[in-house]
């Protein structure tokens, strides 16, 4: 008999498993919803992150050789440990952090690789092509200088054409190398790695820039700061920001100036003073002497005539030595004004250039700016004393140093030469050149014939130390007394004959003959001995007319009947040539 207590116990039992069944069939549908949940934000998860994106992952382990980071994949990728280190070896990430990562590839093993360097080349590249289509600048750092322009780092290497560095050629491309600076990107190729930038753009932008604002700013007689741009020789171009000026080589300095390269420099910072703005045409004078006071205008009163002064050579030229006195004052010593007795070939003999002198000033012209000086007069003047200690008629003694066509130089003191004139070695004879009589290094005695201190003039005579033998030539050949001396010379016009040792006379070919004499060697030769009468002597010239026709006797003078006979005799001859004449004519008429 089954107990009803007991069936019902039985019943409550069933009603407790029924209960309990359902209860499990309830869970497991729950926990098969909840895996098509997690399935799905996994599938979801994986249709979010794809092989080739850039995923932004956070680290969850560093080991020795690789970085774990959790990306929201079913399995944690890797990034090498290499590409997390700087240049020193260390890792600047720690666990935690976030980082973006690319999503590349996975191994062998099924390990999800990441990479950092590809996920910050790709970002480059994206920001490359936006710079690119957007027209915004990128900044780079210049590497160094490459085959046709520069390459520069930019997140990737890429290229800047040397016709794009500036709006102007630039020469030296190496003074860019290591600069960071902002470029435009002209195209790009990713698949060939390649990026071709230009500077050329952003310079021309800043610097229509800065023009403008020069231009607004810039005004006649207000001085500016700028930059040497390019140096010539006629002047300095110089930039104000955007625009440049011309600073001519006439106003840099009040002094010389030679050649502005040698005082100046490219990329040097100068104030100057704008002398004339032409805003249409954009043109810009300069100046930088008008800064100071005009050195001129006054000088005078700082530098008279007469002064004693100090100076520094500048610059030396064959004629002289330029002496600064001051800031744009220079003044010049001719080469005549630098020793009193020595001769000087070139200043360099005896100066150098930023040596400091002492100088007397002989002349100002304010309006030509010239400053005459002298070094010489910074002594005393050895002519003065010259001429005290040698007057005129004293006898000295000497050393041929110089022979010239004109005459004799002779050493009398050191760096005092005198000079005997060819007109004044000999008294008897006619001298063709000094060199027949003198040699170099020979001594001799002149006399003293003057000391021009002025010109600086020494004169000397040999023939002055004896006594002149025309003074008596005078008294011993009287006019009209007979002389006889040797012939030594034939010219067009008569003939020389000597009298005495160095003396001659001159026979005119008019006074040789009584008869017609076409040339002189028709009746003589040189050497032989005539006599003539003195005609007359001049002393000064030292000439002496002879006459050898005077001494023949006259021709005889034809009587009165010789003469009537001879008259007969022509007329005869006359009237019987005429008879022939015609005669002959008869016979032709025949």
């Amino acid at each position: 008999m089954v107990n009803k207590n007991n069936l019902n116990l039985t019943k409550e039992k069933e009603g407790d498993t029924d209960s309990s069944v359902k209860s499990a069939l309830i869970q497991s549908s729950q926990s098969k919803e909840e895996d098509m949940g997690f399935k799905e934000l996994y599938e979801q998860s994986l249709d979010q992150i794809k092989y080739g994106d850039i995923a932004t992952g956070k680290v969850v382990q560093i080991n020795a050789d690789k970085v774990m980071v959790d990306v929201g994949w079913k399995t944690e990728g890797f990034i090498p440990i290499s590409e997390l280190m700087d240049a020193q070896g260390n890792i600047n990430i720690s666990v935690g952090d976030d980082i973006e990562v690319f999503v590349d590839k996975r191994d062998s093993e099924g390990n999800l690789i990441l990479s950092r360097d590809k996920a910050a080349k790709l970002k480059v590249w994206d920001e490359i092509k936006h710079a690119c289509e957007n027209n915004i600048p990128v900044k780079g750092t210049v590497v160094e200088k490459v085959k046709g322009g520069l390459s520069v780092d930019i997140g990737v290497i890429a290229f800047l054409p040397g016709s794009q560095v500036d709006t102007r050629p630039i020469k030296d491309l190496d003074k860019f190398v290591g600069q960071t600076i902002d470029f435009h990107v002209l195209k790009y190729d990713r698949k060939r790695n390649n990026v071709v930038l230009s500077r050329r753009a952003i310079v021309a932008m800043e610097r229509e820039s800065e023009k403008k604002d020069t231009l607004s700013n810039i005004e006649e007689g207000s001085s500016v700061e700028g930059i040497i741009k390019n140096i010539t020789d006629y002047g300095i171009f110089i930039d104000l920001g955007g625009i440049d000026g011309l600073l001519h080589v006439t106003d840099i300095s009040w002094g010389r100036i030679a050649k502005p390269a040698e005082s100046f420099h490219k990329g040097e910072k100068i104030k100057v003073k704008v002398l004339s703005f032409d805003r249409e045409k954009e043109r810009v004078s300069l100046g930088m002497k008008q800064l100071t006071e005009n050195p001129w205008e006054h000088i005078l009163e700082r530098y008279p005539v007469g002064a004693l002064v100090e100076g520094k050579v500048v610059n030396l030229t064959d004629y002289g030595v330029f002496i600064e006195l001051e800031q744009g004052v220079e003044g010049l010593v001719h080469i005549s004004e630098m020793y009193w007795t020595r001769e000087i070939k070139h200043p360099s003999k005896v100066l150098n250039i930023g040596e400091t002198v002492k100088v007397v000033v002989l002349e100002v012209n304010p309006e030509a700016k010239r400053v005459s000086l002298s070094l010489k007069q910074t002594t005393a003047n050895p002519w003065e004393k010259l001429r005290e200690k040698y007057p005129v008629g004293t006898v000295v003694k000497g050393t041929v140093r110089n022979i010239t066509n004109f005459g004799v130089f002779v050493g009398i003191e050191e760096g005092i030469d005198g000079l005997v004139h060819v007109s004044d070695i000999s008294w008897k004879h006619r001298v063709t050149h000094p060199s027949e009589y003198f040699k170099k290094g020979q001594e001799v005695e002149a006399v003293v014939l003057n000391v021009d201190i002025e010109n600086e003039k020494f004169s000397l005579g040999i023939k002055q130390i004896e006594k002149n033998p025309w003074e008596d030539l005078a008294q011993k050949y009287a006019s009209g007394s007979v002389v006889t001396g040797k012939i030594t010379n034939f010219t067009d016009f008569g003939i020389f004959v000597e009298i005495e040792e160095g003396i001659e006379g001159l026979v005119h070919i008019s006074e040789i003959s009584q008869k017609r004499v076409k040339t002189s060697s028709e009746l003589y030769a040189v050497g032989d001995s005539v006599s003539a009468i003195v005609k007359s002597i001049d002393i000064k010239s030292k000439k002496i007319r002879l006459s050898i026709k005077d001494m023949e006797a006259p021709p005889p003078v034809p009587t009165t009947n010789q003469y009537i006979n001879n008259t007969e005799n022509l007329g005869s001859n006359l009237a019987q040539a005429l008879a022939e004449v015609k005669i002959g004519n008869q016979t032709k008429g025949e």
